[in-house]
């Protein structure tokens, strides 16, 4: 067997579906219906049904889903949001394109997600919202940081751009806030082929306001009630995300089946950590992150072997310079500065095969100077 394993494999993805993704293709074509329109609509239906909510609204991508978001439940200038610093750097973007300013919790060290205890310290008189990260497909404990939110009469955005289908106590991802946002980015669990985000929310006038915001800021056409943007989702995204929406439970569960796989076998291994899935929900690994010293050289040395690995995300927003305005020196966060110096995402798709996990921990092995008996008792 090669030892060569990808991180993410699209080929593998898409290969199987190609003459249904043509076939759909070529009736937006027919269609002429490019920008929004109803291969949009079908899959904001489909999305929303998928999601339990009564409303999805597809935007252009992520960072849309957002901004579209805060700005829909009228986060501006002068307010604050609080999130954390352990995320992609969109959550951020989104709150300050809004003219607000991000207010960085820190994580809880277990489930990489925001620390429901540090939230009340960090409300202050400008506070407006909450958007806790549903960060690698594991969901926030939401249900503590709904009654905070409630208590100080927030609004609450969950961040769910890597948490396509993911679960607390039964309710989806996106059903539990006031909104939902979601990136469609191609290497997400359910990734479009090319940019793409949603919004689910169960309120209608929410819906509408971002479905305005989206378009220009205009219900009629020429007709703009407001200033707003061109974040339309194309036709042949919507199309496209309709067909691979019906894969997306079984890919997330061979998602947990390679991540059980993967835990199995790395639990033999000094020095490891590996991810710890919170009793509250279900995730959808959509990265299989441990935690392990010497980050920088096991990274490259496993490159070296044929083992394509990431770091998701080695600086923490608040430590960007981008955000050195916010004067948060390192220290400000201490999880999550340590967490971000350990992180090793390793590969990850539902098309990974067991043997190629083995691969990967064998490698991970040699790399670290682990026994090879570790592997055939975990086996």
């Amino acid at each position: 067997m090669s030892n060569n394993v990808p991180f993410l494999n699209l080929r593998a993805q898409h290969d199987p579906i190609k003459v249904d993704l043509l076939a759909a293709f070529a009736q937006v074509i027919d269609a002429n219906a490019f920008a929004g329109g109803p291969f949009v609509a079908r899959f904001e239906a489909e999305f929303a049904a998928f999601c339990q909510t009564r409303h999805a609204v597809g935007v252009g991508n992520g960072t849309d889903a957002l901004w579209f978001a805060l700005l829909a439940l009228g986060v501006g200038p002068g307010d604050e949001v609080i999130t954390v610093s352990a995320t992609f750097m969109a959550t951020a973007e989104a709150i300050s394109f809004t003219g607000a300013k991000p207010v960085f919790v820190d994580i809880d060290e277990a489930t990489y997600t925001m620390d429901p205890r540090l939230i009340v310290a960090a409300i202050t008189p400008r506070t407006k919202a909450i958007i806790p990260v549903h960060l690698y497909g594991q969901m926030a404990d939401m249900d503590p940081i709904m009654d905070i939110a409630r208590r100080h009469k927030l609004y609450v955005v969950e961040d769910a751009c890597q948490a396509h289908g993911a679960e607390y106590k039964g309710r989806k991802a996106g059903a539990i806030g006031d909104a939902g946002c979601f990136s469609m980015y191609p290497g997400k669990n359910l990734g479009a082929l090319g940019e793409a985000g949603a919004i689910t929310t169960n309120d209608a006038a929410l819906a509408e306001k971002m479905k305005v915001l989206r378009d220009h800021g205009q219900k009629v056409k020429y007709h703009h009630a407001s200033i707003g943007w061109n974040g339309r989702m194309d036709g042949i995204q919507g199309a496209a995300l309709s067909i691979k929406l019906k894969a997306l439970a079984a890919g997330n569960a061979a998602r947990r089946q390679h991540a059980e796989h993967y835990t199995r076998l790395l639990a033999g291994i000094e020095g490891i950590t590996t991810p710890v899935v919170a009793a509250h929900g279900i995730p959808v690994f959509h990265l299989y992150v441990i935690r392990l010293q010497d980050r920088d050289r096991v990274l490259a040395a496993l490159g070296e072997r044929g083992v394509a690995c990431g770091i998701h995300y080695p600086i923490p927003v608040h430590l960007q310079p981008a955000y050195a305005s916010l004067g948060l020196g390192k220290g400000a966060l201490p999880v999550t500065e340590r967490c971000a110096q350990e992180i090793l995402s390793l590969p990850m798709f539902p098309e990974l095969t067991a043997g190629q996990v083995e691969v990967v921990v064998r490698e991970l092995q040699g790399v670290l100077g682990s026994p090879a008996a570790t592997l055939a008792r975990a086996s």
